[in-house]
């Protein structure tokens, strides 16, 4: 294959910049960014790729695939700017919304308002179709009910429906009989199902994921359509996929249908593109940290794989799909460096984004944000920032962080300076804190694992936290900065499919015969979908696991099952794994209770030919001299040599404090540590070993 056929080409549209990657079949990769525009990320997309086409010298009919990634679904739900709905529910569950887990929203204070529920109470409505547990059919709704649910909704001028009826994932042929129903007296308005959604138990929950689906779905419909068009506009005839929540790829067609499933696209594929440069390096235990214009994500890998949860929020609001585990912090670039009313120094949640954006970016921005305390610090130059593309306002950034000095008493010399280290300094704690809380939950140190830094900013504050975090490792890939867009095109095309049912395995063979009879239905729809999914795919696996729970506990464990015990479960086997389990988590077995499943999952995957990354020769790079800057660190000025990374050989080492620059990003070495270039390019930086 040569470098001009079977070109791949990974998009991430962050809140600033949205990053381009092009792989070809020579194993070269090229990148590119381009500034975002919120108002239609669709444009920043069609004015990048004529540019990374044309950088790296291929024409458009070479693009075999295009995988994008955005975070527009989950800007709509927290924005609040999705469709107009109406929810329908079984007789006497019009507060579901407002009842919601019954919790408040803060345990500190009673006076912390709920998010507002996605239906106002007087577009929820009830009729009396209602199942039991097991999805028999207790009473039904009447003609005359449908219609004047029918009226409420079409004098309300709604936008779609949702129905959610009780305990529909047993019988979700229920709810799809009630939407024909009130199909046929609103044809021209858009009706879905929870159980078609994603038929869990808790009503809650799935009504949520229906109503959240429903919700974007014209948005993002739009959205691709649009997208779509100016890829084909640009001669780009490839098929497109969006980037998922669980690290896989969907189909455009998919995405449309499901937007759901593409909420949080955008964090998953850095840690994606982390496993898969993991495997090339001594660490398999990771976290980490993608810190772009607006915030900082952070997730943690274990043993290469990257951690998974089927609980997590968005909006404020509950989301049971699976997805990779990322937590975010308001924390990034562009984030805004402020006093509040107390007089103490605060940074983000609030972002300059790419408009304005930070002052030194000379657009207008007066705040100072975290770039500016970078620029004024030394950490990055004025003149190399995005390869030179922007030249960066010094004095702008100066006098908006002696602004934030005056109102925090800072006086005297290196005013500036002083208080852009006083922000970083809060950065880190702030991420650090985040990183000691999510390890503590899983009952691990930091120092079993290594931080793995990118997005622009991430490389820039990464070895601040490892030393606070007490991590003694960090790695900086090749092109942090556009490592989203390069996890987009390793990611396999995959879905999660769910069932519920209680199945007790001290009731032996009828419950087993069941656990099988769910998984082959299982499979069976996931072959389905995925044989619609393109020519491009390769090998077809399928990865099972089961919710276990002691009888009568409340919530339950995900436990992954092997191809023995899919093909042929064994009571005994499920037993001892469910207990493993449980003593791992809560450090006891109990010995004494049945175990019982609540839920079966399968996760098909379709992986893609996978894409060789560019390894270094070992006469790759020079070991140039460095050039000298001044930067600012626990209070001071200290000289630091200046290194071009494109000048660092292969198995090069150099010594804190350090300044590697790229066009993508800069990465700050501290002093007591040390940095290596590995074969793949990687940054290896490590801690100095006491009396070493």
């Amino acid at each position: 294959m040569t470098a001009a056929h079977g070109c791949r080409v990974g998009i991430d549209v962050g809140g600033t910049f949205t990053d381009f990657v092009l792989a070809d079949g020579a194993g070269r990769l090229v990148r590119y960014k381009e500034p975002s525009v919120p108002d239609d990320p669709s444009l920043s997309v069609a004015r990048g790729l004529p540019w990374l086409i044309e950088r790296a010298g291929v024409a458009p009919a070479d693009v075999e695939l295009v995988v994008h990634g955005t975070t527009l679904a989950l800007n709509a739900i927290i924005q609040r700017r999705g469709a107009r709905m109406g929810l329908v529910v079984s007789r006497g569950n019009r507060g579901i919304l407002e009842i919601g887990r019954a919790q408040l929203p803060s345990a500190f204070s009673y006076l912390a308002e709920k998010e507002p529920p996605l239906v106002p109470r007087d577009l929820v409505c009830d009729v009396s179709t209602r199942l039991d547990v097991h999805g028999a059919v207790v009473a039904e709704a009447t003609e005359a009910e449908i219609d004047a649910v029918a009226s409420t909704f079409r004098s309300a001028g709604i936008d779609a429906i949702t129905i959610m009826l009780l305990h529909s994932y047993a019988r979700p042929q229920a709810e799809s009989d009630l939407a024909a129903q009130l199909g046929r007296k609103l044809p021209d308005v858009s009706i879905s199902t929870s159980a078609a959604v994603w038929p869990e138990r808790r009503e809650y929950e799935r009504c949520l994921m229906a109503l959240m689906n429903a919700y974007i779905q014209p948005l993002m419909t739009e959205y691709l359509r649009r997208l779509s068009n100016r890829i084909r506009d640009l001669e780009i005839a490839a098929p497109i996929y969006i980037t998922s929540n669980n690290g896989g790829t969907l189909s455009i067609e998919t995405a449309r249908q499901r937007p759901i499933d593409t909420i949080l696209s955008g964090p998953a594929s850095g840690v994606v593109a982390a496993s898969a440069v993991a495997a090339e390096t001594p660490f398999a235990n990771l976290i980490t940290l993608d810190m772009g214009g607006t915030s900082a994500d952070m997730s943690v890998i274990q043993e290469r794989e990257p951690t998974q949860t089927t609980r997590t929020q968005v909006g404020g609001l509950p989301l049971i799909v699976p997805v990779v585990a990322v937590s975010a912090i308001g924390a990034g670039g562009g984030s805004i460096v402020w006093v509040d009313r107390q007089g103490a120094l605060k940074v983000g949640p609030m972002s300059a984004g790419a408009v304005p954006g930070p002052a030194c970016y000379g657009k207008g921005g007066a705040d100072a944000t975290l770039t500016d305390c970078y620029l004024v610090a030394g950490y990055i130059d004025a003149a190399q920032f995005l390869g030179g593309r922007l030249h960066l306002d010094a004095v702008a950034a100066r006098v908006a962080l002696e602004k934030v000095a005056d109102a925090i008493g800072i006086s005297g010399e290196h005013r500036a300076e002083r208080a852009a280290e006083s922000a970083i300094r809060i950065t880190t704690a702030m991420m650090s804190s985040e990183i000691a809380r999510d390890l503590a939950q899983k009952g691990e140190e930091a120092r079993h694992y290594a931080l793995v830094a990118f997005g622009g900013a991430g490389p820039t504050h990464a070895n601040h936290i490892a030393d606070d975090a007490g991590i003694d490792s960090v790695l900086v890939p090749l092109a942090p900065s556009t490592f989203c867009a390069l996890g987009a095109i390793l990611a396999n095309v995959k879905r999660d499919f769910v069932n519920s049912r209680f199945l007790r395995l001290a009731d032996g063979t009828p419950a087993l015969a069941a656990l099988k009879q769910d998984f082959d239905r299982l499979e069976q729809t996931a072959a389905g979908w995925i044989g619609n999914e393109g020519r491009i795919l390769g090998a077809i696996r399928y990865e099972v696991s089961a919710d276990m729970r002691y009888v009568g506990q409340a919530f339950d464990l995900p436990v992954r099952l092997t191809s023995p015990l899919r093909a042929r479960p064994d009571a005994a086997a499920l037993t001892e794994l469910f207990h493993q389990a449980h003593e791992k988590v809560y450090s006891f077995r109990d010995l004494s209770s049945s175990v019982e499943i609540t839920a079966e999952r399968l996760c098909v995957v379709g992986e893609i030919p996978p894409i060789s990354l560019p390894r270094l020769s070992p006469n790759a790079g020079r070991q140039s001299t460095p050039t000298m800057r001044a930067l600012f660190l626990d209070g001071r000025r200290v000289q630091s040599a200046v290194y071009q990374r494109d000048d660092l050989a292969y198995g090069q080492s150099l010594s804190g404090p350090a300044i590697i620059q790229q066009e993508d990003t800069t990465t700050v070495v501290l002093p007591g540590w040390s940095a290596a270039v590995d074969t793949l390019g990687n940054l290896l930086i490590a801690r100095n070993k006491k009396g070493g």
